[in-house]
């Protein structure tokens, strides 16, 4: 990497907790030039404007959820530990895997309605994510694992969804309790398909 793409990575990397915490409406290039020391010019000059910025943000984000969740998976090798390993690394909401919260459930949220590109970028990963639990239950089936008539691909759905509520439960209530049952109870659900 040459200086300014040094620079620019930078600046990603300082301004990703400051747009996953505030949102990105709420993100003022003076939050970016506070965190990143660097002035309002040369910001402009590695960005063409806030939203730009904003976009680089929300793939960085996303990706540092991804690699996080993907390296937990990869610690073990039973397609039961590896949705186990899934849903653990979600099991504190409030000790984020990125800092200042799920990317996916911030980013998304906010960009509903306001922000097509954001949206498009957070749901190709609700896509993906679910795509991986859909993967290693298709394996565990074909290697006898799992039970052969688990309908795994709405089991998928459901489990991330009740992941991701867990998450808004607790960042909004401050308390990991509600995630515990999930946790608890998406385990008991995948033992129950065991061969």
């Amino acid at each position: 990497m040459n200086k300014g793409e040094q620079t620019r990575q930078m600046i990603i990397e300082q301004s990703a907790p400051v747009f996953n915490k505030k949102g990105i409406a709420a993100t003022a290039m003076s939050d970016i030039m506070d965190v990143t020391k660097l002035s309002k010019g040369s910001l402009y000059v590695h960005f063409e404007n806030k939203d730009v910025l904003a976009e680089a943000v929300v793939d960085h984000n996303l990706e540092m959820l991804q690699k996080k969740v993907m390296a937990a998976i990869g610690r073990v090798d039973h397609p039961k530990d590896k949705l186990f390993a899934y849903i653990d690394a979600f099991r504190n909401p409030l000790k984020p895997l990125v800092e200042g919260g799920c990317p996916m459930l911030n980013f998304g949220m906010e960009a509903d309605d306001q922000n097509e590109v954001v949206l498009e970028k957070v749901a190709a990963l609700v896509n993906k994510s679910q795509q991986v639990i859909i993967d290693i239950i298709g394996k565990g089936i074909q290697q006898g694992v799992f039970k052969a008539d688990w309908n795994y691909k709405e089991f998928a759905t459901m489990m991330f969804a009740m992941i991701e509520g867990g998450v808004l439960i607790s960042n909004t209530t401050r308390k990991i309790d509600k995630m515990a049952v999930i946790n608890r109870n998406l385990k008991k659900m995948i033992e129950a398909q065991l061969k």
